[in-house]
C-alpha cells in the first residue's frame, strides 16, 4: 500500500552525524525524496552546503546543497519526519511535530519508554506497531504519531537475542559493549581521552540496554507491551573504533539447548522486512562468522550495506549456559538506517499513506 509513490522527508537534526547518514542512505531512496531540512539555530536561514561540516566520505550529495535550513517545529513541507534530534529537544519537537499531524519516525531516546510509543526493530516485533492505534485514538488527534528504533547497542544486542528468545527463550543476559566513537557524535569524545585508551563509562547507556532490551523482546497484548520477563545486565565502554559497536553477550537459556542449534538459529533468522522484500532490509539480517577471530569491526560493519548484524565466538559458557560476540554498524543499523526502514515497514504495513485514515496524537502522553 502507498508503495508505487514517493513520500515527501523532513529531516530534523539534519548537521549532525546520524543526519547526514539519513541524507546519505534516502539518496536515490525508492520511496522517500527530501524536501525539508532542520536543526538548530546557529543553522537555519542557511542553506545545508554553508550550514553543514560534511564527515561522511564522498562528499555531500549535490541534492541537498541548496536547501534552505528551517527550525525544528511544524509545520515544515513534507509528509513525513525523520529525527536524529538530541534527546532534550527530541522531548518538544518531536511532539509538536507528532500534534501538527506528522508521522514521525525518531531515531531519540526521548519517547523509546513510552508505552503507546513503538520501539520497533522490524524483524523482531513488527506487531508492536499496534500501539500506533492506541495514540491514533488520542482525544484532539490529527493524524500524526511517532515510531522510535532502539539505542544503536540495543539494537546489535536485540537482534542477536531474537532468534534465541523465539526458539529457546531466555532467562537472562549479560552484555559488555566496545562502542565506536562515531557513536558520540562529532566532535564526539577528546582525542586525548580516547587514544591509547578505553572509557568504561557512557552516561545513561547501560540503562537504556536493560530497560530497551526488555519492552523490545515484550509480548504485545493489544493495548500495551508487557517487557520480557528476562533479566538484563549491561556495561558499556568506548573503544578507539571509528564505526562498528561490537557486544560480549552470555545468555542463560529457558531451555536446553545444543550448540548447532543456537548456531542454526542465528544462520536461518529472518523477518517481515525479507519477506516483504524492504528496499533497506539485507537478505540476511544476522550473518555468522566461524572465524575464531571474527567478528571485527573494520572487516564486518558493512554487511549487508552495514544493515546485517555480524555473530561469531558461539560457545557454550562456564557461568550462564552460552556466549557469543554480535557487531553492527552503529550508525546505519544502529541509526539512520534503523529508523529509514521502520519507515518502509510503516508504508508497507499501510501506516502511511492515503490508503489509511488516521487519528491520534501524544498530546497527552508526551508531556
Amino acid at each position: 500500500m502507498g508503495a508505487d509513490r514517493k513520500y515527501q522527508v523532513g529531516i530534523l537534526g539534519a548537521t549532525g552525524m546520524v543526519g547526514q547518514w539519513f541524507i546519505r542512505l534516502l539518496e536515490n531512496h525508492p520511496q522517500f525524496t527530501v524536501t525539508a531540512l532542520a536543526a538548530s539555530d546557529r543553522s537555519q536561514g542557511k542553506t545545508y552546503g554553508q550550514a553543514c561540516a560534511w564527515r561522511l566520505p564522498g562528499g555531500m550529495p549535490s541534492y541537498v546543497r541548496s536547501m534552505v535550513i528551517h527550525p525544528p517545529h511544524p509545520p515544515l513541507d513534507c509528509e513525513i519526519i525523520f529525527s536524529s534530534l538530541p534527546a532534550d529537544i527530541a522531548k518538544k519537537s518531536e511532539a509538536a511535530f507528532a500534534e501538527a499531524g506528522y508521522p514521525v519516525i525518531s531515531n531519540s531516546s526521548a519517547f523509546r519508554m513510552e508505552p503507546a510509543v513503538p520501539l520497533l526493530i522490524p524483524e523482531v516485533n513488527p506487531d508492536h506497531l499496534g500501539l500506533l492505534d492506541i495514540q491514533l485514538r488520542e482525544p484532539g488527534s490529527n493524524g500524526g504519531f511517532l515510531v522510535t528504533n532502539p539505542n544503536c547497542s540495543t539494537i546489535v544486542l536485540t537482534l542477536a537475542l531474537a532468534p534465541l528468545q523465539v526458539k529457546f527463550g531466555i532467562e537472562a543476559v549479560a552484555a559488555t559493549t566496545l562502542q565506536a566513537i562515531s557513536g558520540a557524535g562529532y566532535p564526539g569524545v577528546a582525542s586525548l581521552d580516547i587514544t591509547d585508551n578505553v572509557l568504561p563509562f557512557i552516561e545513561h547507556e547501560e540503562e537504556k540496554i536493560q530497560q530497551e532490551t526488555r519492552k523490545i523482546l515484550g509480548l504485545y497484548r493489544g493495548d500495551r507491551v508487557e517487557d520480557a520477563p528476562m533479566l538484563v545486565s549491561a556495561q558499556c565502554h568506548r573503544v578507539n573504533v571509528s564505526d562498528g559497536h561490537t557486544v560480549a553477550v552470555r545468555v542463560k537459556l529457558a531451555r536446553p539447548a545444543e550448540l548447532g542449534e543456537l548456531r542454526n538459529a542465528f544462520e536461518t533468522f529472518t523477518g517481515v522486512p525479507q519477506s516483504l522484500g524492504l528496499f533497506s532490509a539485507p537478505s540476511r539480517p544476522l550473518i555468522v562468522r566461524d572465524e575464531p577471530d571474527r567478528p571485527q569491526p573494520r572487516l564486518d560493519r558493512d554487511a549487508g550495506r552495514g544493515m546485517s548484524v555480524s555473530v561469531g565466538r558461539i560457545a557454550r559458557d562456564a557461568v550462564l549456559d552460552y556466549r557469543f560476540v554480535a557487531l553492527g554498524h552503529n550508525v546505519v543499523r544502529g541509526a539512520a538506517g534503523a529508523a529509514i526502514l521502520n519507515g518502509e515497514l510503516l508504508i508497507a504495513t499501510g501506516w502511511l499513506g492515503k490508503e489509511r485514515k488516521m487519528k491520534g496524537s501524544l498530546a497527552d502522553s508526551s508531556r
